[in-house]
């Protein structure tokens, strides 16, 4: 991964960049509260990675650290949310480099697939295939989302009209259209807008509220960390902070960059993934499916 940040940036003003955010960090919550100067130092390392916010890593940690900052607080699970990922980048971590290098090959793939403009059973097929071979990816965003579109596509065997304009839609969410020799991104931001592709998640888990455990990662487009807290309580259900092996769900959030590897992936899921490998009945569910779950 270091490689592509000597592309724009120096290992050593990489390394100093970051280290430099988890100092800053470290010294503001020594006193246990932040204040508006404290804040505006955050915004303002945020503002010297503006050159490079639209690469890796700060693509991710740059929009972390506003979103973490933006109501003048910093509670202790952001701030371990944003030294975990900084950890991630700064330190070889091969399970992390193998999930961003085979969600990216999976990129490739609905990219090849797409690359002549038709979508047919066989190339779904193949997809299916390595998909069932990379399960461990279960959870990554968009792991979850086009195996659960091919799975009910491929039900009975063909790709209708329908069905390959939808296809097309989706896959073409996790393609640089830029790099793209064939495809035309006008054609295909008119065919996004003509479909709904929104809401694309796992296949429905069965989801229960009354004495559950609910944990929540990333961020909602629906409500605040808060207000989500008080409708879980209301329900019935206890809401945690933190992933421990009494949760019964962990709730990714639905906002978020889609060309982003990790947009849904991040130190809570690592968690409950391990927690998971122990035997803990752990279930990593979409925000979307939780909702419906509700209503």
């Amino acid at each position: 991964m270091q490689l592509e940040y000597r592309k724009y940036m120096g290992k050593a003003e990489f390394e100093k960049a970051l280290h430099t955010l988890m100092g800053i960090i470290d010294g503001i919550r020594a006193d246990e509260q932040i204040n508006s100067m404290e804040v505006e130092e955050l915004q303002n390392w945020c503002l010297l990675q503006s050159a490079h916010q639209s690469k890796y890593p700060f693509k991710e940690i740059v929009p972390l650290v506003r979103a973490s900052i933006a109501d003048g607080i910093m509670t202790e699970e952001e701030i371990e949310d944003i030294r975990w990922l900084c950890n991630m980048y700064l330190y070889d971590n091969p399970y992390f480099n193998v999930i961003t290098h085979d969600i990216q090959v999976l990129h490739g793939i609905l990219h090849g697939i797409l690359s002549d403009g038709t979508i047919n059973v066989q190339e779904l097929k193949f997809l299916k295939e390595w998909l069932d071979k990379s399960s461990y990816l279960e959870s990554v965003f968009p792991y979850d989302e086009v195996y659960s579109l091919v799975f009910q596509v491929l039900r009975d065997g063909k790709v209708d009209p329908q069905e390959e304009r939808l296809l097309k839609a989706f896959f073409a969410e996790f393609i640089d259209l830029r790099t793209s020799y064939n495809l035309n991104q006008g054609e295909i931001e008119a065919l996004k807008r003509q479909m709904n592709i929104s809401g694309l998640c796992a296949l429905a888990p069965d989801i229960q509220v009354q004495d559950r455990v609910f944990c929540f990662t990333g961020e909602s487009g629906r409500m605040k960390r808060a207000d989500i807290q008080k409708v879980v309580i209301e329900h019935g259900g206890r809401f945690s902070n933190s992933v421990t092996a009494d949760t019964d769900y962990l709730v990714v959030g639905d906002q978020g960059n889609p060309c982003w590897a990790f947009s849904c992936y991040g130190r809570k899921v690592e968690r409950a993934m391990h927690l998971r490998k122990q035997g803990h009945r752990i279930l990593i569910v979409h925000e979307v499916d939780f909702w419906d779950a509700l209503a």
